[in-house]
């Protein structure tokens, strides 16, 4: 199923998703971006939450001493290893954080197969573009120098054409292709809890150093659903996307089942890395 051109643009699906585990948020992304690349699944913005709160490994990341797994079992909280790249990220529930997937094709966006700047800088544009609509002052820095040590803690530091307020991070992104497609997921601060920040992430000098939060930029904490719809706006208003709410096809949910069991809930895939 490729991209249907309709009059208000391309019609891209979106999803919002209830909050859930982390073994079954990173088996839907899959699950769609496997679809994708079958020419299955539609191109695919996705926006959810986590319960319980869950630390999310990168895909090549070790599980080692930088990430606290002793303090995540005493907090209640989750352990997964995402498929896409990047460095850990402590997703604190939807009061306090929103999640983004997209899953497409280059063409999806007007890009070639392998030119991952520019898919980059596509989302980036529309997450920009959604955050101002919620009335952040926003910006997305260029390309980053690429020449430092990867942290363990993803909002550590600020990559390419990813999203600052006042020089600090606001939101975390990573990406995995295959071929022509991508996927992409991303973090969105609303607020922090600094204390489970420093418990979890242990060799981080000061976790809050280099971040910030929606609740920093506009002086009060935003709810999960207006930022979502924010975010979605900024998708069609930037690149003139119609996103029509959907949910999973059967063959997608189907996946996810598989990938859940044989996958992201076995020790094999968490210890990594893969």
């Amino acid at each position: 199923m490729g991209v249907t051109d309709s009059p208000s643009g391309p019609t891209w699906r979106l999803l919002v998703t209830e909050p859930t585990d982390g073994a079954t948020n990173m088996a839907v992304d899959e699950a769609i971006w496997l679809g994708r690349r079958g020419g299955a699944s539609p191109p695919t913005i996705r926006f959810f939450a986590w319960t319980p709160p869950t630390v999310s490994l990168g895909y090549g990341q070790p599980l080692d001493g930088h990430v606290d797994v002793a303090a995540c079992h005493r907090l209640g909280v989750g352990l997964v290893r995402r498929p896409t790249g990047g460095s850990a990220i402590y997703h604190d529930g939807p009061e306090c954080e929103l999640t983004y997937s997209v899953a497409a094709d280059a063409e999806d966006i007007g890009g070639g197969a392998r030119d991952l700047l520019h898919s980059y800088q596509w989302i980036g544009r529309a997450l920009a573009t959604g955050l101002r609509v919620l009335g952040a002052p926003v910006q997305m820095v260029g390309v980053a120098r690429g020449d430092e040590p990867t942290p363990a803690f993803c909002f550590a530091r600020t990559g390419s054409c990813e999203i600052e307020h006042g020089g600090r991070k606001l939101v975390g992104s990573a990406q995995r292709r295959y071929g022509s497609t991508f996927l992409q997921h991303g973090s969105v601060l609303l607020g922090v809890d600094a204390g489970r920040l420093a418990a979890i992430f242990p060799t981080t000098g000061d976790p809050l150093a280099t971040l910030t939060t929606l609740e920093a930029a506009l002086g009060h904490r935003p709810k999960f659903d207006d930022v979502a719809a924010a975010l979605a706006a900024g998708f069609e208003r930037e690149h003139g996307l119609e996103l029509r709410p959907d949910g999973l096809s059967a063959d997608e949910a189907a996946t996810v089942e598989r990938l859940v069991r044989d996958k992201y809930v076995t020790d094999a895939w968490l210890t990594g890395p893969a």
